[in-house]
């Protein structure tokens, strides 16, 4: 005992780590594991196959078991929860998760939060995956607006083992087209560390991106997963001016502008109206006060962005700007952050809320 005390506070936590891992790996441990699992988990298996009935609960047994080690514990759940339990599985979902850990009100929603999820639910999101697949809304946006507003397309794959890199250029970016923030920027191919991307990718092709991160993003369950890379476009000292303009009923009415996306320096995010007046809030990182010039092709974002925005309550259209003057479409976004973004201050997400118009419920309020 007085060796131990003689010890700096890391080493005895060294010498810890050390004892628990010999338990842990342990053969008795793990059959005594193995021994009491299923009394552990009887009650709870049993009133899932009572609720679901036995072929649902075999698909989350099968689900489970390809899946429980490259995703988490809940991907199961989600992957096979019925319609019916969407609301309380979302309310649940809510309270653990958003960062004030206030219950959902789905009845009487009011900030942009809690309007999310009703969209989520009500909105008719698992219908619109054309337009969040990165790969077929080219076809749409082109449709729409022009092919000229698109990323150059370098190429389109199934398999991370079809691509040529030797055909692409020192840099590009690669991407998956059914999930948010699976992509891989390439400043320099020579430094490329493609066996880590080939991890990265083909995990990320195995996994339908809405049961991975919960909460019901349903707009991304219907995507056929594929591998695409666009040219990577930037301006002058690498950093690339991004637009997020938030759209609702069709009509602009915030931009959330983020400069140094690709830069050695700190990302850093502004709000501002379409008059390009800064806004006294920001989204998880605390408010600074800038001085920022007007884009000069900002009335042209807008007209694209209201374009492209027409027929939703509310919708997230991503754009960017270059030196040159053009603008290229990034994206489509339906539920920015899953609803559940840490807003400074918190009345902000009011006030967001307040701009987003749910038929049938915000009515009731005005009779």
């Amino acid at each position: 005992m007085e060796e131990m005390n003689e010890l700096t506070a890391e080493e005895r936590a060294r010498i810890l780590q050390h004892e628990l891992e010999a338990v842990y790996g342990s053969s008795s441990y793990k059959i005594g594991r193995a021994v009491t699992w299923l009394p552990r988990h009887a009650k709870k298996a049993l009133a899932y196959l009572a609720h679901n009935g036995p072929a649902i609960s075999a698909k989350y047994l099968y689900i489970y078991a390809k899946y429980h080690k490259v995703a988490n514990k809940e991907y199961a759940y989600w992957a096979c929860l019925q319609k019916k339990d969407y609301p309380e599985a979302l309310k649940k979902w809510f309270l653990e998760t958003n960062y004030t850990h206030t219950p959902l009100d789905l009845e009487h929603p009011k900030s942009f939060s809690e309007k999310t999820q009703w969209l989520k639910l009500y909105g008719g999101f698992e219908d619109v995956y054309p337009l969040v697949d990165k790969y077929a809304v080219r076809e749409w946006v082109k449709e729409k607006i022009g092919e000229e507003y698109l990323i150059p397309l370098l190429g389109v794959w199934n398999r991370f083992d079809d691509i040529d890199f030797d055909k692409l250029p020192d840099k590009f970016m690669l991407k998956v087209n059914h999930g948010a923030g699976w992509n891989i920027a390439v400043q320099d191919k020579s430094k490329f560390d493609k066996a880590d991307a080939k991890r990265k990718i083909e995990g990320w092709l195995k996994l339908n991106y809405c049961y991975l991160m919960g909460g019901l993003d349903v707009q991304y369950i219907h995507i056929k997963p594929r591998i695409i890379a666009e040219k990577f476009i930037e301006n002058d000292g690498g950093d690339l001016y991004d637009y997020k303009i938030f759209c609702f009923d069709g009509e602009p009415k915030i931009i959330l502008h983020i400069e140094e996306r690709y830069t050695d320096k700190e990302e850093r995010m502004f709000f501002y109206d379409t008059q390009w007046n800064q806004l006294p809030f920001n989204i998880n990182v605390p408010l600074e006060m800038v001085d920022i010039p007007k884009p000069e092709n900002l009335d042209k974002m807008l007209d694209i962005a209201r374009t492209l925005s027409q027929g939703y309550p509310c919708v997230r259209v991503d754009l960017y700007s270059l030196n040159d003057g053009s603008i290229k479409f990034g994206e489509m976004t339906f539920t920015t952050e899953s609803g559940i973004s840490r807003w400074h201050p918190e009345s902000a997400n009011e006030y967001m809320g307040s701009l987003i118009h749910l038929p049938g419920v915000d009515d009731k309020g005005d009779n």
